[in-house]
């Protein structure tokens, strides 16, 4: 069955973010996504917090290795008080906008139905600071949102993103070389195959285990309880992402002629797209055997990739 490349929405909230800071020479999202290396493996944090992304592998810890593969640098701010980095902000943005996060997204209250932190990461492109209120483009739909600056501040702060550091931000943005979107995704590969082989991670929560095993272990979670908040996880965000950034890896595998490890995740992105249906109908037997279909194809990908 022939694969065919996904165009639409879906939660890619720094790839985009990233997109719209290169401009007219951005790549693709789905290049610049190949690139942080996040399509690669599976992991379920602290043993019950299921994410179609590499055994610890947060999106900070691939994005100096993305920028490098793609041909551009930037200058990274973290932490500081609240102050510093408000300040900090409202300089950089005289020579343009600014790329934030991780924020917290239930502070986001530009967004409907969101109150308050619900530990959700994500980022936005800042555009300006005038009367009180933060001009961003977010990502998630809605271009020139406003927010008022406390709530931003709220959200950047992001106490309960568990990989975040405080008041993060990239500005000056630069193309240092010009690459073709062929050469990113091979320059990207030899970092694709350490996240793979689970040796890349950094400061792994304790009880985090990846890959086969961690999709035998979700399968059997699935199978015995599949509480409400488990369920939302992975029908509004893990299943969306995790089937996009993966079918995203086999379109661009096959542009480079890496038909092989193509088919491997062409086939992990059906078997994880179609866990929607049964997780949203309650179809957990079914949806525990899709996962257990899947763990052998993390073991098939690294000789593909070699």
């Amino acid at each position: 069955m022939a694969h065919v490349p996904y165009i639409g929405s879906g939660p890619y909230c720094y790839a985009n973010s990233f997109a719209m800071m290169f401009g007219d020479r951005a790549p693709s999202t789905a290049v610049i996504e190949f690139a942080t290396g996040g399509p690669f493996g599976m992991q379920l944090v602290g043993g019950t917090l299921p994410f179609f992304d590499p055994y610890g592998w947060t999106p900070e810890a691939g994005f100096d290795d993305a920028l490098a593969a793609l041909g551009w640098a930037s200058s990274v701010r973290r932490g500081g008080t609240a102050e510093q980095a408000l300040a900090a902000l409202e300089s950089a943005l005289a020579d343009g906008p600014a790329w934030v996060g991780p924020v917290e997204m239930g502070y986001l209250r530009h967004q409907p139905g969101m109150t308050g932190p619900i530990g959700a990461d994500h980022y936005v492109v800042v555009i300006a600071l005038a009367e009180g209120r933060v001009l961003m483009h977010d990502p998630q739909g809605h271009p020139y949102a406003t927010l008022p600056i406390e709530d931003f501040m709220a959200a950047w702060r992001a106490e309960s993103v568990d990989y975040a550091t405080p008041y993060t931000m990239r500005t000056a943005f630069r193309q240092v070389r010009a690459v073709t979107e062929e050469a990113a995704i091979e320059a990207a590969l030899p970092m694709a195959r350490r996240w793979l082989s689970m040796a890349e991670g950094r400061h792994v929560p304790a009880g985090t285990i990846g890959n086969a095993e961690a999709a035998e272990r979700l399968a059997a979670m699935i199978e015995s309880d599949c509480d409400r908040e488990l369920r939302n996880h992975l029908v509004w965000f893990a299943v969306r992402v995790g089937a996009r950034r993966v079918a995203d890896a086999a379109t661009c595998l096959a542009r480079i002629g890496r038909g092989e490890a193509a088919r491997i995740m062409d086939g992990q992105a059906r078997l994880i797209g179609a866990l929607q249906h049964p997780l949203v109908a309650g179809d957990d037997a079914a949806a525990a055997a899709l996962l257990r279909a899947l763990a052998p194809s993390y073991a098939e990908l690294p000789a593909a990739l070699a």
